[in-house]
């Protein structure tokens, strides 16, 4: 029985920033042989990226890189030359998965598209991910994560009304396009193990962003019906009842959520049950239009007590409130640390790392760190010259001809 679930599938990873190398990650991570191929000299982009140890850039030592990139093995080819498409033919011959990340037309024009490949190995799945997809008006266009969040519909609802659309913090589109590309290719490679043939994968990332159901998909389909257009919200969603948005408190700040029937917890929340019957807050209406009166008992009160106890005494109260934590308290968080979340890798040029770990538990066969993320072709020797049967002395000279 294979060790994990998926020790017995082969990827290549011609894929670079975030969304490729996060599909391919999550494969690496449930035991796939991910081989990164990377360009020579400079290999991933993200290499460049932080954040570094000290705010001092290194190759081998990206933050970004290291999370995307660990349980991989990296290679060197310059797959523009003549001798380096003959080696990938060669390492697509045992090859389950192909993920790519190159502009649209970019592999059909060397000689590599899928039409090409699968003529070598009629069972591989090729995966292309990109912006826009490889078909329409857009396809040739670049784009950053910033502009794919504003082509889809999460933009223009995010921010105060009386402003402009503000983005959500970090990579989300890039991040989510490339954790719902990998079960699209799992799918694709199930089938053709069962039906003996491979297929090829066109994914756009705006594509995954109007389908993600983290608001998208939603916003979408209530136009699609009504034509209603999801508008900014003032003030969280005081629009269901107080308290109902981000708070300061003591230590940090911490969030409510309070529907209209729960004025009773609020009041047993904060120790105040003369609030229950006090005329400025009798029904929902003169809550909302007292919530500068009701914010003069709230915040005095938030500002003495911490995150945990407002929670505390939240829970207590059965009313919804949560710490909103710092990355420091997500490292410190007792249910991660209860389900053994994070992982301790000890990386050969950046030292020990805490990474994220398993994103499902699996009665056998789940998430393992095999290995850090790797130097910039540190595993050459390893597949050209054991799997593939080239000789040190060629290596040599595939070096100097800038072929790895």
């Amino acid at each position: 029985m294979a060790e994990q679930a998926l020790s017995d599938v082969r990827v290549l990873d011609l894929t670079s920033h975030i969304a490729g190398p996060y599909c391919t990650k999550l494969l690496a991570d449930y035991g796939a042989d991910v081989i990164k191929v990377e360009r020579p000299g400079t290999g991933d982009v993200a290499r460049c990226l932080g954040p570094f140890p000290n705010d001092e850039p290194h190759p081998e030592k990206s933050g970004l890189f290291i999370h995307l990139n660990t349980n991989k093995r990296s290679i060197t080819l310059n797959i523009e030359t003549a001798t380096g498409k003959k080696i990938l033919k060669e390492l697509v011959k045992n090859t389950d998965i192909l993920v790519e990340t190159f502009a649209p037309g970019y592999l059909p024009g060397l000689g590599l598209g899928y039409n090409d490949l699968s003529q070598i190995n009629p069972k591989l799945v090729m995966a292309s991910i990109t912006p826009f997809g490889q078909t329409g008006p857009y396809k040739n266009y670049k784009a950053t994560d910033l502009v794919m969040y504003g082509m889809g519909p999460l933009l223009y609802s995010t921010g105060l009304p009386e402003r402009e659309p503000v983005k959500m913090g970090g990579t989300v589109t890039t991040s989510v396009g490339g954790n719902v590309a990998a079960p699209f290719i799992l799918g694709a490679y199930l089938g053709a193990r069962l039906q003996g043939k491979g297929q090829y994968l066109d994914i756009s990332l705006q594509e995954i962003q109007c389908a993600q159901t983290e608001r998208a998909s939603s916003q979408i389909a209530g136009f699609a019906y009504s034509g209603a257009i999801t508008p900014r919200q003032p003030g969280g969603l005081k629009v269901l009842g107080i308290p109902n948005d981000i708070y300061p408190c003591k230590d940090g700040y911490v969030l409510f959520m309070t529907m209209p029937l729960w004025w009773p917890r609020v009041a047993q929340m904060l120790d105040r049950p003369d609030l229950i019957t006090d005329p400025r807050f009798a029904d929902f209406a003169t809550r909302l239009a007292n919530e500068d009166q009701f914010n003069a008992i709230l915040y005095p009160w938030l500002m003495e007590h911490t995150k945990a106890e407002i929670v505390e005494k939240a829970s207590k109260a059965k009313e919804a409130a949560m710490g909103v934590n710092t990355p420091e308290d997500v490292f410190k968080n007792i249910q991660f640390a209860a389900r053994d979340y994070w992982a301790d890798v000890e990386h050969p040029v950046a030292g020990i790392i805490k990474q994220t770990g398993a994103v499902f538990k699996m009665q056998r066969g789940g998430f393992k760190v095999r290995r850090p993320a790797p130097l910039l072709g540190q595993h050459n020797i390893e597949v050209y010259c054991e799997e593939l049967g080239y000789s040190r002395e060629e290596l040599v000279s595939l070096r100097e001809l800038g072929v790895i």
